[in-house]
């Protein structure tokens, strides 16, 4: 899973400090599972406090966020990144351009 989030968020480190860093990026339900597994990390590693923990709902979680990083498209990402950044410079000439030409007729050179 930390490799997942390496890979597909650019968030490496530990559960909990990648988790943090993509934030933004996942979505609510799948970071709010994913801090639940961060925070059951350290009873996994512990032989005895192990036996406390539920493997079927922690397996199933996992799984879950699993799916959602596999799912993540990098290169629609990227593409809708470019767009949206070509989409506010467009309408940022737009604009300019109509100021320039409202300021033209208004000072009577048009």
């Amino acid at each position: 899973m930390r490799s997942l989030l390496k890979e597909r968020e650019k968030a490496g480190g530990d559960l909990a400090s990648a988790l943090k860093r993509a934030r933004r990026r996942l979505p609510r339900r799948i970071y709010r599972i994913g801090l639940e597994l961060a925070a059951v990390q350290p009873l996994l590693e512990h032989p005895k406090l192990r036996l406390t923990v539920q493997d079927t709902k922690l397996l199933r979680q996992a799984e879950e966020i699993i799916t959602h990083l596999r799912s993540i498209d990098l290169a629609d990402r990227r593409r809708g990144r470019i767009l949206d950044i070509l989409g506010s410079m467009a309408f940022a000439l737009l604009t300019a351009t109509v100021l320039l030409l409202i300021l033209l007729r208004w000072r009577g050179f048009l």
